[in-house]
C-alpha cells in the first residue's frame, strides 16, 4: 500500500515508530489504523484513515475505446472554454492554463501528422489507387506509434480528467453524483466517532469531490460538525479546475459554506513549482464567497522534500511532481503528509509548521497520553 511505504518513511525522518493496519471494509467505508509514537515517551497517536477513492470512476473512463476516449475529450474541452473555464485558468493561473490546452493540442498535432501521412499520394502527386495504402500507414501511425508514445505525457489520462472536471462542474454524471451520495454517508458515519480530530484531505480533482462530498453533509446538517475540531486540507490547490466553469454553481456554493463552518480550518497546501494548481490564488473569492475566510495558504518546495537525484528524475514529469504531495519525502521539510495525517501534531498546525518544529523537540499534545485522529 502506498500510504503504508510512506508513512514508513515518515516514520524514520522523524524518529517516530508506526505501525499501519491492514485495508478493512467491514461496516462501511474502506479504511485502515495507523499507530505512532515514540519508544521510551508517552505520547501516541491513533488514527483512522478512511478511504474515498474514484479510481472505478477513472477506469471506467479508461476502459473505452480510443475514438470514444478522443471524442469524448475534445467535446470536454470545448465545454469548459464555452462554460468561461479557459478564460479563468489564464487569467487566474496562466500555467494551468497551458496544462488544460497541452494534451488537445499534442493530439491536433499528432492528427496532423497521421493526415499528412495518408494523403502522400495526393501531395507527391502519385496514382490515387495509392491512397488506401496512405489511409493505411496514416492510421498506423496515429493508433500505434503516436499514442503510444504520448502516454509518457499522460496524454489520454489527461483527456479523461477533463471529461471527469465537467461532469463534477455540471453533477450530470449518474456514477459521480452516485459517488457523492454514498461518499456523503460514509463521511457522516465517521463524524459520528468520536475524535480529538477529523483530517479530510484530498488532492487535485479529489479536492472538487471533497467539496462536494463535505458541502453536501453541511446543506442537510449545517450543524453537523458543531464541537467538533476538523482540518480540511487540499493538496495542490486545484479546485478552481472545476469551479471555474460557469455550470458549476452547487460546487461554488459548497466552497463557501465549509469555508463559513466555524468548526472547520481549510488548509490550501500549494507549490509554485507544481503547474497544475492555481497558485496564490483565493479559491472563496474566485467563487463568488469573498465573505468568506479565505483558507490558510501553506507553501512547500518540492526541491526541499527530495533529494537531489530524486529531484532531477521528476522535475520535467508535470503529473509526478503534483503527486509528490502525497508521497514519502526524502528530507524533512515544513510538510509531510504521513505526519499531517498521523504524527503528534494537530493538522491545523500545518500552517506555520518547520522543520525546527521536529517531534523530538515538541511532542504537540504533551499532556495527553493518546491523540486521536480520524482522517479521510
Amino acid at each position: 500500500m502506498r500510504y503504508e511505504r510512506a508513512m514508513q518513511k515518515t516514520a524514520g525522518l522523524w524518529r517516530l515508530s508506526a505501525e499501519v493496519g491492514a485495508l478493512r471494509q467491514e461496516g462501511g467505508q474502506p479504511h485502515f489504523d495507523i499507530e505512532t509514537g515514540r519508544t521510551g515517551e508517552t505520547w501516541q497517536t491513533s488514527s483512522r484513515f478512511f478511504v474515498f477513492d474514484h479510481g472505478a470512476i477513472v477506469d471506467h473512463l479508461a476502459a473505452r475505446p480510443l475514438a470514444t476516449r478522443l471524442i469524448e475529450g475534445f467535446r470536454s474541452a470545448a465545454a469548459v472554454v464555452l462554460e468561461g473555464g479557459a478564460f479563468g485558468y489564464f487569467r487566474h493561473a496562466w500555467r494551468f492554463g497551458l496544462f488544460f490546452i497541452f494534451p488537445f493540442l499534442l493530439v491536433v498535432l499528432g492528427m496532423a501528422i497521421s493526415l499528412t501521412v495518408a494523403t502522400y499520394p495526393l501531395w507527391l502527386g502519385l496514382g490515387l489507387w495509392q491512397l488506401p495504402i496512405g489511409i493505411a500507414l496514416g492510421y498506423l501511425f496515429f493508433v500505434k506509434l503516436f499514442i503510444p508514445w504520448s502516454d509518457r505525457f499522460h496524454t489520454l489520462h489527461l483527456f479523461s480528467d477533463w471529461e471527469m472536471a465537467v461532469a463534477v462542474a455540471r453533477l450530470d454524471d449518474t456514477a459521480i453524483n452516485d459517488w457523492i451520495e454514498a461518499s456523503a454517508q460514509s463521511a457522516r458515519q465517521a463524524f459520528a466517532q468520536q475524535a480529538d480530530e477529523y483530517v479530510v484531505s484530498s488532492h487535485s480533482m479529489g479536492s472538487s469531490m471533497a467539496v462536494h462530498t463535505i458541502g453536501l453533509l453541511l446543506e442537510r446538517e449545517p450543524d453537523l460538525l458543531d464541537g467538533k475540531r476538523v482540518v480540511f486540507v487540499t493538496l495542490g490547490g486545484a479546485t478552481l479546475q472545476c469551479a471555474l466553469l460557469r455550470s458549476a454553481s452547487v460546487l461554488r456554493a459548497r466552497v463557501g459554506a465549509i469555508a463559513r463552518a466555524k468548526a472547520v480550518v481549510w488548509l490550501e497546501v500549494q507549490c509554485l513549482t507544481d503547474i497544475i494548481s492555481f497558485y496564490k490564488s483565493s479559491v472563496t473569492a474566485l467563487t463568488g464567497n469573498p465573505d468568506a475566510p479565505q483558507p490558510k495558504l501553506v507553501f512547500l518546495r518540492i526541491r526541499k522534500m527530495l533529494s537531489a537525484e530524486r529531484y532531477r528524475k521528476i522535475k520535467l514529469d508535470f503529473l509526478r511532481v503534483h503527486r509528490q504531495y502525497v508521497l514519502a519525502s526524502d528530507l524533512r521539510s515544513n510538510f509531510d503528509f504521513g505526519l499531517m495525517t498521523a504524527g503528534p501534531f494537530p493538522a491545523a498546525s500545518f500552517d506555520s509548521f518547520s522543520v525546527d518544529r521536529a517531534p523530538e523537540a515538541e511532542i504537540g499534545y504533551s499532556e495527553a497520553a493518546a491523540e486521536h485522529k480520524n482522517g479521510f
